[in-house]
């Protein structure tokens, strides 16, 4: 599934292709995806100009002349612009065409993506009133996720990857932010003290950003060539290395289901 710095490097690398292009037409081959895409949005969209793209959490917000589409890509979804005539391919269910004639078009093959049209201001919608603040943004701080974690049972793998709580962090940067910060993801959020949940602030943040710079480099490639958005290569320090070395301690990692998610983690470095 494409987390936060996927969809941050989808951002970076649609903004200059497409702000300013107005849709001159639109064609949905699939309708039905996690909800069913309103037969009146190609009409709707028809002669909207792109004015920015913005990123909330995981979702993509293309600000338009008259209102906002909406987009998350789901387990399997990813953008990509054409250039020229190229034939669509099996799983491309949408495309917006623009008046120069690019082609912007959202593949998906499990379906589970999300495409919206609101008018109103968008951070009030359902999907997105309820989120926490963002996870690059100052007001994610120690203090505030201590207070929230007051008497929380919850373990805090689970409590960071509440979208009330902290906006985007998902299975795979929770993981690696845990690492970093020395805290096992099974520990009930409310026995963690405020130092901790600083040192974690502190992981999150970097682990993203990280991430985020790894993705910057696959932009350049991406303007000259035709090649989906958003997937880059990235080396992580626990996600998927169960049994390898820690690369702190040298002992086997361990793998855990929490909260149907697998989570991995070093017994000997993180307390």
């Amino acid at each position: 599934m494409p987390e936060l710095p996927e969809v941050e490097t989808t951002r970076r690398g649609l903004s200059p292709v497409v702000i300013g292009k107005v849709v001159r037409s639109v064609i949905v081959r699939v309708p039905k995806l996690r909800q069913t895409i309103p037969a009146a949005l190609p009409d709707v969209l028809v002669g909207q100009r792109i004015l920015d793209v913005k990123r909330r959490a995981k979702y993509l917000l293309f600000c338009c002349t008259d209102g906002t589409l909406l987009l998350h890509l789901g387990m399997t979804g990813y953008l990509w612009m054409v250039f020229n005539s190229a034939p669509p391919g099996r799983h491309d269910h949408i495309e917006l065409i623009f008046d120069d004639g690019s082609i912007l078009r959202f593949n998906d093959s499990r379906r589970f993506g999300t495409l919206l049209w609101i008018e109103d201001d968008p951070l009030e919608h359902s999907l997105l009133a309820h989120l926490g603040p963002e996870p690059l943004d100052g007001a994610l701080n120690g203090a505030y996720l201590a207070r929230l974690a007051q008497g929380r049972k919850l373990c805090v793998k689970a409590f960071i990857m509440d979208q009330s709580v902290v906006a985007g962090v998902g299975n795979i940067y929770a993981s690696e932010a845990l690492f970093r910060a020395r805290i096992l993801p099974q520990t009930p959020a409310g026995q963690l003290h405020l130092t901790q949940w600083q040192a974690l602030r502190d992981a999150i943040k970097t682990v993203l950003a990280e991430a985020i710079a790894a993705g910057a480099t696959t932009l350049h490639a991406f303007r000259k060539t035709e090649k989906p958005l958003g997937y880059f290569p990235m080396t992580f320090k626990v996600y998927g290395r169960a049994g390898e070395p820690c690369p702190n301690c040298g002992r086997p990692l361990l793998v855990e289901k929490i909260g149907q998610r697998s989570s991995y983690y070093c017994c000997r470095c993180q307390r």
